[in-house]
């Protein structure tokens, strides 16, 4: 039995629309990927090839010994171990300020909560990047955390919570009323309530959460570089890596650094593609509900 298929058929002026719209979005593509791609074909090339120049994206000469001088010259096990301590420290802090704030804002009725969650919002769109670095230090050595990869993790996850909190409580809203109505009836208190009923509700957004808190927390370079610069052992790869650039004799060791910064990036790529699908479900059901 043949089956009827329904064709949409557009006008020459939408055709026009949307041909300009994917050549657009081509092109956006490219500029976002030919970093990485620069980046890591870079690697492979010797460090004259990269000094020099050139409109050659392929290396003339393909040098796996990049990868060997950059493992054997940084302290790479030290400086996983910092970004995984790191980036999971983020995460986990992350997931349970925005989930608890998603919560209360959502669901507890409190004076100048709108006005408060409005400050939180305009902070999405507000970076003070650097010149919050100097207080923060001075913060850092007052109660003693200069020495300690702590104070960089309490500092990040201070940084992109008004994201998180945005998708949580967007996420929160659509979750039913009459489920803690419910669990009040069974004696849950506001808390029992969060863990019990809307923690379990709260998987897809807290994936993207997660995902880019994690992000977040391995892409960290300015605050860990300047919590380290005393000591090596703290640093994590986003700054040891850096490091390798000043590898070379006399010159800037680009190939090696380009050799770390391919490793470095590796387990983010992989935990993205992972969880790309989590994460883009999350992300659209935390802006949408509510």
């Amino acid at each position: 039995m043949a089956k009827n298929e329904s064709r949409v058929v557009y006008s020459p002026r939408e055709k026009a629309i949307r041909a300009i719209l994917w050549v657009f979005l081509a092109f956006m593509a490219l500029v976002t990927i030919f970093p990485v791609v620069y980046v890591v074909l870079g690697s492979f090339k010797e460090n004259g090839e990269l000094l020099v120049g050139g409109s050659n994206i392929f290396p003339k000469k393909w040098v796996i010994q990049n990868y060997i001088d950059a493992w054997s010259q940084a302290n790479f096990a030290v400086y996983t171990r910092n970004s995984l301590f790191l980036s999971f420290g983020v995460m986990i802090l992350s997931l349970i300020n925005a989930t608890m704030a998603g919560y209360v804002f959502s669901r507890k009725k409190f004076p100048g909560k709108e006005l408060l969650y409005g400050i939180f919002v305009a902070f999405m769109f507000i970076n003070v990047g650097s010149v919050s670095l100097r207080p923060l230090y001075e913060l850092a050595v007052k109660v003693k955390m200069n020495q300690s990869l702590w104070a960089v993790i309490l500092f990040s996850v201070g940084g992109g919570q008004a994201t998180y909190i945005f998708l949580a409580r967007g996420y929160v809203n659509g979750v039913p009323k009459e489920l803690d109505e419910a669990a009040k009836i069974d004696g849950c208190s506001f808390f029992q309530i969060y863990t019990r009923i809307i923690v379990p509700m709260l998987k897809p957004v807290m994936a993207t959460i997660a995902i880019l808190s994690f992000r977040q927390g391995w892409n960290e370079y300015i605050l860990p570089m300047v919590f380290t610069m005393t000591n090596n052992n703290l640093r994590p790869l986003t700054v040891g890596v850096n490091m390798l650039k000043n590898a070379g004799d006399g010159t800037a060791a680009w190939n090696i650094m380009f050799a770390g910064a391919t490793i470095a990036i590796v387990p983010i790529l992989i935990v993205f593609c992972c969880f790309s699908r989590y994460f883009m479900s999350g992300l659209t059901a935390g802006a949408v509900k509510g």
